[in-house]
């Protein structure tokens, strides 16, 4: 009997084994199925923090008691829930009035507006679409309307709200999906009468459903009146958090302005550079392929997206002014070949980052072992 020979039993085990738990797996999701049905009769979050980190505390308990690892435990359990939520991409979501209310969205035809679009029909309410091409008929579209959401591009954005104010009805709620708000929350509430709530979906349209996804809310005008959109959030499995429109866009100026085009010049070093990214992967640490990969997402969507993100507005036009500042005087070190400067702020930094720095090592460590596991 050869070496091979004699793993032949125990590799059979494992098959069967492997196939057991996928029986088990699917046994699992046909359960899923019935709790959501419960879920969506009863009027129940599809997904509630409290559950699911009870059943992870607990699951990393039996886990522990069988000899095995819980962090590995948990990471698999989290799959499967994932997994779980994922499938009710196409069930029915549970609605937070008795009866369905009318969404209109404009801007309905992209793809953000698409998403929700799916997601409230899939709750039973019922939604209208005003794109582009249909202007002319955007008093009937108005009609009657519960909520009125503005998801067009940034640039758009106030002139759109300015061209629907005329047909909206007095208990319409007014709100944007708009990722800088610029002064359009005050906009809304000069041009609009009725309820007025700023909206920033932290997420892209290419989630399956909604759960655990962020919704940042900016309170504007009658918060009673659209306590309902904001439960129907939560019925969606969605985190929220209610932040003012200033400190957002202050926050939002580093996040997404910044945070871009600093993108933008490390991709447009590497084509001056002629690095191609495959041709430097093999050459490539863990934690620079997750950074290829975080700089390479943004040139895989639409560049006037991110353009019209980047020069939003003077702030952040400036905000990146100073950042371009601030790269010259650490250019002087490089420059100098002031090691010992580097050292200094390097340390200054790291006092500044305090506790986070060792988070982000401990989560970027999680992303990057899993990332070289997956696709090494």
């Amino acid at each position: 009997m050869n070496k091979q020979q004699a793993l032949s039993d125990s590799r059979e085990r494992i098959d069967d084994i492997d196939s057991k738990i996928l029986d088990l797996l699917k046994e699992r999701n046909q359960v899923v199925r019935d709790v959501i049905e419960t879920k969506i009769k009863n009027k129940l979050p599809i997904f509630i923090p409290t559950r699911e980190n009870e059943k992870i505390e607990s699951f990393r308990s039996q886990a522990t008691e069988r000899g095995l690892d819980p962090d590995w435990a948990e990471d698999f359990l989290r799959m499967i829930m994932s997994a779980s939520r994922a499938s009710q991409s196409t069930s029915e979501f549970p609605s937070s009035t008795v009866e369905p209310k009318n969404f209109v969205i404009i801007g309905g035809k992209g793809e953000m507006g698409r998403l929700y679009t799916r997601i409230a029909l899939s709750t039973g309410h019922n939604v209208r679409v005003l794109d582009k091409d249909d202007w002319g008929s955007v008093a009937e579209l108005c009609e009657n309307a519960d909520v009125v959401i503005v998801s067009v591009p940034i640039f758009l954005t106030h002139e759109t709200i300015s061209k629907i104010a005329p047909f909206l009805p007095e208990k319409a709620i007014l709100c944007d999906f708009t990722s800088t708000k610029n002064g359009l929350l005050e906009h809304m509430m000069n041009i609009h009468t009725g309820p007025v709530v700023s909206l920033h979906p932290m997420h892209g349209p290419d989630v399956h459903n909604l759960s655990k996804q962020l919704m940042l809310i900016s309170h504007g005008r009658m918060e009673n009146s659209y306590e309902w959109l904001i439960k129907q959030f939560e019925l969606w499995g969605m985190r929220i958090k209610i932040v003012d429109a200033l400190k957002h866009d202050h926050a939002m100026h580093m996040i997404q302005g910044l945070r871009h085009f600093v993108a933008l010049l490390h991709g447009s070093f590497m084509r001056a550079y002629d690095l191609k990214p495959e041709d430097i992967l093999d050459f490539s640490s863990p934690i620079y392929r997750a950074e290829l990969m975080m700089t390479g997402r943004i040139f895989a969507q639409d560049a006037r997206l991110y353009a019209d993100i980047v020069f939003s507005d003077n702030e952040r036009r400036k905000l990146l002014k100073h950042f371009f500042d601030h790269h010259f005087l650490l250019t002087r070190l490089v420059e100098s070949g002031d090691k010992e400067g580097f050292v200094q702020e390097f340390n200054a930094i790291s006092e500044f980052f305090g506790d986070f720095a060792e988070q982000a090592l401990l989560e970027s460590g999680y992303l990057i072992h899993r990332l070289a596991d997956r696709f090494a």
